[in-house]
């Protein structure tokens, strides 16, 4: 399967899931858009490693990996976001540390949070772009004259929204079956999925 290189287009915060964030992903060679419901303190720290001039005075979570991962010289070569299930992207982190190669299982969020940090390419594979990736109808002009914000227009959002709940694998499940699989997330803290099924539970 052939990977696609995706950057950060932005974020915004979602209109549809109160606490979190929508982060959207660009297909470099493309115009296909990758959107990935976040949580606020993940969306806050890769907001900040994008805006560069801004340093919290202690270490987060994140920067603490990376000065861990520098202090015993281990990099962070690239993230593959590997598969998509039930609306859920489930990612990769590829590693290296004396010439030795290692991959470790990690939540998207996080994921892209360090590439930032160690300034690694992001990838995915193209069956999971076909399958998620969306075409957003935005002003070429505005969209250039934006192009240093890391906040996406609320308009974009919500057609990214509405993307995504067209993808929303969770519709036709009962509410017994939404309760087991909110357990269920919880249990192995997977709080991006528990989210989702949270707010589909609430809506019904």
């Amino acid at each position: 399967m052939s990977l696609v290189r995706l950057n950060i287009k932005g974020i915004s915060y979602s209109q549809t899931q109160n606490g979190a964030y929508a982060l959207i992903l660009n297909e470099v060679d493309g115009d296909r858009k990758l959107p990935i419901v976040i949580g606020a303190f993940e969306a806050q720290s890769i907001a900040i490693a994008l805006e560069k001039e801004i340093r919290p005075p202690r270490p987060l979570t994140h920067d603490l990996f990376k000065n861990f991962a520098d202090r015993f010289d281990i990099v962070v070569k690239q993230v593959i976001i590997h598969k998509l299930v039930d609306g859920v992207f489930y990612s990769s982190l590829i590693c290296e540390r004396d010439k030795i190669e290692e991959i470790i299982d990690a939540r998207t969020s996080d994921a892209i949070a360090l590439a930032l940090r160690f300034q690694a390419p992001i990838f995915t594979y193209k069956n999971i772009l076909d399958k998620a990736g969306i075409y957003l109808k935005v002003n070429p002009k505005k969209d250039d004259e934006e192009q240093d914000s890391i906040l996406v227009d609320d308009l974009i959002v919500e057609e990214i929204e509405a993307a995504s709940l067209e993808q929303d694998g969770y519709k036709n499940t009962s509410l017994d079956e939404l309760n087991a699989l909110l357990d269920e997330a919880v249990n192995n803290e997977d709080y991006e999925t528990a989210a989702k099924i949270r707010d589909e539970i609430s809506k019904r």
